[in-house]
């Protein structure tokens, strides 16, 4: 049963399905990284970087079942952003790496339905994620929410399921191990329209991790104007030239 107060969440009407979907989403992820188990995991993480001692290996098949069941969503407020952004650019090719539980997916998706409204064009979510239970988690979550005609799930490594995909893309939610954000860019940025926004998370907790994917984003003739917003752990936003 879902308390009265998180029956709904902006932007949601209150009759709105996903609203209840995407507050019990959020309070779940929210209750996992206030744990102990959660928080040992992300004071190891920052006490690495501090020392100096590298990056944790996110393919070390402990840490993978460590956060098979987590899932580190992306906060209320950069959901509810990119939900905006999406709305004020009429975005209507949507693209989300690192889909997890599906969670921010149920706010872009939210935001393609309300775009296709009226519109000739179709709106579309494509969701990409790596792992297989996350990403069928992640359609029952959308069904639930009543968004599922809205967006597609491809389950894989985002370099196969995205390799034929086409343009013109107008919105990139970046929600990933850190390091593959520069190959995601890089297969992304050509078959972005001009105008088009990129929203990548935790850019600025985890600026080490994320030094290829800034550099490309800040090398001018790779055509982006950026900025950091400062929401917790950052949240960097570009715009495509």
């Amino acid at each position: 049963m879902i308390p009265a107060a998180a029956t709904q969440t902006p932007p949601f009407a209150p009759d709105d399905p996903a609203g209840a979907v995407a507050a019990r989403l959020h309070e779940l992820s929210e209750r996992q990284e206030r744990s102990i188990s959660f928080r040992w995991f992300a004071a190891r993480r920052w006490l690495r970087s501090r020392l100096g001692s590298g990056s944790l290996d996110w393919n070390a098949p402990a840490l993978r079942s460590f956060l098979r069941d987590k899932l580190v969503a992306l906060d209320r407020d950069k959901c509810r952003l990119c939900h905006l952004l999406c709305r004020s650019g009429q975005a209507r090719r949507i693209v989300e790496i690192g889909t997890s539980f599906g969670v921010s997916t149920i706010y872009l998706a939210a935001a393609a339905r309300e775009n296709a409204e009226g519109g000739t064009r179709k709106a579309l979510v494509i969701a990409t994620e790596i792992d297989p239970a996350k990403a069928a988690a992640a359609r029952t979550n959308l069904k639930q929410a009543g968004l599922e005609r809205y967006a597609e799930v491809r389950e894989g490594d985002f370099r196969q399921t995205l390799r034929e995909l086409t343009g013109p893309i107008d919105f990139v939610l970046l929600d990933i191990w850190a390091p593959l954000a520069a190959p995601a860019i890089e297969l992304l940025a050509p078959r972005l329209r001009s105008g088009a926004i990129v929203a990548c998370d935790n850019i600025e907790r985890l600026k080490r991790e994320y030094r290829d994917y800034l550099a490309y984003i800040e090398d001018p003739a790779n055509r982006f104007d950026s900025l950091t917003l400062p929401m917790p752990g950052g949240l960097g936003l570009a715009v495509r030239r």
